[in-house]
This record gives structure tokens, sequence and C-alpha cells, in this order.
């Protein structure tokens, strides 16, 4: 059978180099962008390479709202819910996947239909379940009403599945308790997926906006992203070098997290889709 022709391989090829030159541009541009002034942003024309402000940019950043402060709440945030993530849904994955009671597919499905509830939805009665136990510009008012992870208890019930009973049941036989075959057999051999899932669910939280925007009303309680777009309101001078170097710096985090655990993540993923 003829392959593609030179000149369709050729034109395939120069498709993909525009594309990735589209897709990565925006974020070398940001990197650019906060190492000059805003009189160098707004050159014509623009200035490609970085320069030598990126410090002051960050310094003057710092001086005129609390960066370190949100940055420290968005981590503090993240980094608790991934972990009660983690754990709650390879728990509830595990029961799904593994163990037989009264009413499981029916509860499966239930939780399979949240997952098509849209977050608006939901965010009235939140508020107030929040304002009544007195929870207003504390963590817990973000990290709790997010552990109900649907998508997190189906993505590690999938891959679960795939884990030989007969391990499960040798353990049991040696006389292992139910929490001991969890913590000391599950989750060792679920490293990947939980990897894959923690690095979502960080982003998710890492990234979220309008739930904290509605209840972290207090500045010093206030988020990365919230206070990034705070800088960017209507009706004030914006200095857009300052507010490039707070996105570099919000998107560090997320890059460290997933440089360590991305064999993790891709086998994760290639494996809960191929799992069930």
């Amino acid at each position: 059978m003829k392959g593609p022709s030179f000149l369709t391989k050729s034109a395939g090829y120069l498709f993909l180099i525009l594309a990735s030159i589209a897709s990565v541009y925006p974020f070398y541009w940001m990197f650019v962008g906060s190492t000059l002034s805003d009189s160098d942003i707004f050159q014509s024309p623009p200035k490609l390479l970085p320069s030598g402000e990126f410090m002051n940019n960050i310094s003057g950043l710092a001086a005129s709202a609390p960066i370190w402060q949100a940055l420290g709440n968005s981590l503090l945030i993240s980094t608790i819910f991934t972990i009660a993530t983690l754990y709650l849904c390879a728990i509830a994955g595990y029961a799904f996947a593994k163990y037989e009671f009264k009413g499981k597919n029916v509860m499966f499905v239930i939780v399979l239909i949240t997952m098509m509830l849209p977050h608006q939805v939901t965010l009235i009665p939140l508020f107030k379940m929040i304002i009544g136990f007195g929870w207003q510009d504390q963590p817990q008012a973000v990290i709790l009403p997010a552990l109900a992870n649907a998508f997190g208890v189906f993505f590690m019930r999938q891959n679960m599945m795939s884990i030989p009973t007969e391990m499960i049941e040798a353990a049991r036989i040696d006389g292992a308790s139910e929490m001991s075959i969890f913590h000391k057999i599950i989750l060792p051999t679920s490293l990947p997926p939980l990897a894959a899932l923690g690095i979502l669910s960080f982003i998710q939280q890492w990234g979220n906006y309008l739930w904290p925007l509605i209840i972290l009303q207090d500045r010093e309680s206030t988020t990365l992203p919230v206070l990034l777009s705070q800088l960017v309101a209507p009706g004030q001078v914006v200095y857009y070098g300052q507010v490039l170097a707070g996105t570099v710096v919000s998107i560090v985090p997320v890059l460290i997290l997933f440089l360590l655990l991305q064999k993790y993540f891709i086998s994760g993923i290639f494996g809960g889709s191929v799992k069930g």
C-alpha cells in the first residue's frame, strides 16, 4: 500500500509545527512579559526576549497586594484538599470495586449522576451552609465542599477493579484486617492512579476561582487566582508586568508537581482507560 506523498507529509508536519507554536507562544509571552516593564510590554514592535525586570515586578506586586499570603493560602488549601481527596476517593473506589453490598449499583449510579450536575446549582445551598457553620473566610469553607469528588471515586474504582481478588483473599486468610489490607496492599498497588488523580485534584483546586471568590471575602484569606483577578479589576491602574509576574509564580507549584509525578501520571491515566 502506497504511503502518503512527500507533499502531504510536509503539510502535516507544517501544520503540527504551527499548532505547537500557537499553543506555546502565550506561555512564552507570559514568561517574557513578567521580565519586562509596562512600557516595554506595550512597545511596538513587541520585545520577544526576556529582560531584567522580574524581581522589580515581584517586589512591586508584593508591596501592593498580599501575594505571598495568597500563595500560602492556595498551597495550604490545595495540599489538604488533594490529600483528603486521594484517601476518600481511594477508599470509596475500593469499596465499589471489591465489595458486594445491597444497593451498591444504585449508589454508584447516583455518584455518576452527580458528575452531571453543574457546580452553579449548589452554590446557594453551600453558601448558606457555610455561613451557618461560621466558616466564612476559613480554609475549610473551600476544602470540605469540594471533597465530594465523583470523578475521583469513578477513576479509582475503574483502576482498582484490576487488582486481583485472590491477593485480597490471601491477605484475609493470613488474618489481615480490612483496613490493613487497604493501607498495606491496595494503596501501594494503586500508586500510579493515585498520582494521576493527585495531579488533577491539585490543579482543580489550585485554579478554583468562583467558590473562593464568593466565600473568602477577607483579602488576607483569599487565594492566588482571586487575588490576581483583583489586580485587573475595572476602575484601577493595571500594572501588567506585575500581573504577569504573579501569574508566573502561580504556575510554578503545578509545574513542579507534574515534573515530579509525570511518570505515574501517564501510567495512571492510560491504566485507567483500559481497565474495567
